[in-house]
């Protein structure tokens, strides 16, 4: 529901036009309530077009409305499915984040929550970010500031996410058109073991792993031990919900990174996969070539 205040807002973005400001990178927003502080009315409108970055709002006053697109044409159907996760950093505070669409407002992130630096997620066609500053007498401590990713809701392993799926999660086995896929496309993959459970939340739980192949990563979850066995080994994010099983059989990991943290997508026994790859390889349906030995 559009509350008294909130209809003020709009209409000042609307009616009067608002103060426009792009971020020199278009990933990432660095800005200040000082540039406006006499037109604590004004709403400025920030257009951020990769796909993961950071916003930094010094000394919040009045509100800014984020704009969030892939760097892709609409018609390529890139923006169909995908989903927008933002996570706050726990120092960031100083105002309340809504979802806005078409002069409707839904709280996202109350400025109570940024402390805690948990995950929030919504569909790209809900809307923009309205970020909205809280009234204060002195703001010369006050900084929002969260980073995001634009992340698909669908392909192998998306299901595993617990911040796209709040509260079904489903722990089900990838097909076998999606294991393959995922050893293609994921953000990391390869073959280990399960060494132990770590304390996490009620969402997730970290679990240690020991890689003997690295067929790809993203970026440096899994450091080099080479020295001590010629393994990669590091720390992935499983569901609290999906049973894992230290010191068992070996898997194909799976899975994607969230900022900076490795999850777990498609993780079938290795020896199931070595069987499957090799099928599909000799079918010629082989989506890429990695090196199995």
């Amino acid at each position: 529901m559009l509350r008294p205040w909130a209809a003020h807002w709009i209409a000042a973005v609307l009616l009067c036009g608002a103060v426009a400001q792009y971020s020199s990178d278009q990933c990432n927003w660095r800005g200040s309530g000082l540039s406006h502080e006499s037109h604590r009315r004004d709403v400025e409108q920030v257009y951020l077009r990769c796909s993961q970055g950071s916003l930094e709002w010094l000394y919040p006053t009045g509100a800014i409305i984020v704009n969030l697109r892939p760097n892709t044409e609409p018609s390529s159907g890139h923006m169909a499915g995908l989903h927008v996760c933002i996570k706050p950093y726990t120092y960031s505070q100083g105002s309340h984040v809504y979802l806005e669409r078409a002069g409707d407002l839904t709280l996202l992130l109350a400025e109570k929550d940024h402390a805690q630096g948990t995950v929030h997620c919504f569909s790209l066609a809900e809307g923009a970010l309205f970020v909205e500053a809280v009234p204060q007498t002195d703001i010369s401590r006050r900084i929002t500031a969260f980073q995001y990713e634009l992340v698909p809701s669908q392909g192998p392993g998306a299901h595993m996410y617990p911040y796209l799926h709040s509260g079904s999660v489903t722990c089900k086995p990838c097909s076998d058109e999606e294991v393959l896929m995922a050893v293609c496309t994921s953000d990391f993959a390869g073959s280990g073991i399960f060494q132990g459970v770590t304390s996490g939340t009620n969402d997730h739980a970290p679990v240690v792993v020991t890689l003997s192949r690295l067929f790809r990563q993203k970026s440096r979850v899994f450091a080099w031990s080479g020295a001590r066995g010629r393994r990669w080994s590091g720390r992935i994010n499983v569901p609290s919900q999906c049973g894992v099983h230290p010191g068992g059989d070996e898997y194909l990991l799976t899975g994607s990174v969230h900022f900076g943290g490795a999850w777990l997508g498609c993780a079938p026994r290795y020896k199931d996969f070595l069987k499957l790859y090799v099928r599909a390889q000799k079918a010629g349906t082989n989506p890429c070539q990695i090196d199995t030995d």
